[in-house]
């Protein structure tokens, strides 16, 4: 059985972080995990940043409001979960994520959650589990599932290889550059494909029967139309 686990933010949403920094206009706010591998230090950097500037739950969730799945995302998303079981896996928070998720059609997502004071200013945040995008592959590992993953950034990586295979999409170049064992797709149909022929190469490694092998048009029945 297959299970396909995908990065929210640059994979179906826009950067959440970076939406706030134009509507804030707080330039520290663009860096995102696609910048700087270290989740914790970035976060911290956040939130020193909001606590600066006054920025509190109400802002951010203000600019998530207004915000849509990329464009082909939720057609593609819709197209993949008729393949295969869909988990997302994020370092984002539930306190953010959820406007978005009713938007995406209610796709399962493990993430995190803030911790919001009393005055609404984002106070901390809590890690469900160090490194929780790979250990939950592994547990899908361990629950006898073959897992293909994508994502986009360093927060992706540990992930996309404890998976049986890995795609990039539309990464940075540094990230293309520092892990060129990964695949790299830049639209959904490419990344339908990605998974169909990926898909094949698990299948090959499976017990007959464990795996249902599908083409890329399979894949991409709604979502192809994206990449013209």
């Amino acid at each position: 059985m297959l299970v396909a686990c995908l990065d929210l933010e640059g994979v179906l949403i826009p950067e959440i972080w970076i939406n706030v920094a134009a509507r804030t206009g707080i330039d520290d706010l663009k860096a995102t995990t696609r910048d700087v591998p270290d989740y914790d230090e970035l976060m911290q950097f956040r939130l020193d940043v909001l606590a600066r500037h006054g920025i509190g739950i109400a802002d951010i969730q203000s600019v998530i409001a207004e915000m849509e799945p990329l464009d082909g995302a939720r057609a593609f998303l819709e197209s993949l979960r008729q393949r295969s079981q869909v988990i997302i896996l994020s370092d984002t928070f539930y306190e953010f994520a959820t406007p978005l998720m009713a938007r995406l059609g209610w796709p399962t997502l493990f993430c995190h959650h803030l911790v919001i004071g009393d005055d609404g200013a984002v106070a901390d945040y809590r890690l469900r589990i160090q490194d929780p995008k790979r250990k939950a592959v592994k547990a899908l590992h361990g629950l006898n599932f073959r897992v293909i993953a994508a994502g986009d950034s360093y927060n992706d990586i540990s992930m996309l290889s404890e998976a049986d295979a890995g795609i990039l999409f539309r990464p940075p170049q540094n990230v293309i550059d520092e892990f060129p064992q990964f695949p790299v797709t830049t639209d959904y149909a490419a990344l339908a494909n990605a998974f169909a022929e990926a898909e094949l190469g698990v299948s090959k490694r499976s017990e007959p029967g464990t795996t249902t092998v599908a083409s890329g048009s399979d894949y991409a029945l709604q979502s192809a139309s994206e990449a013209g």
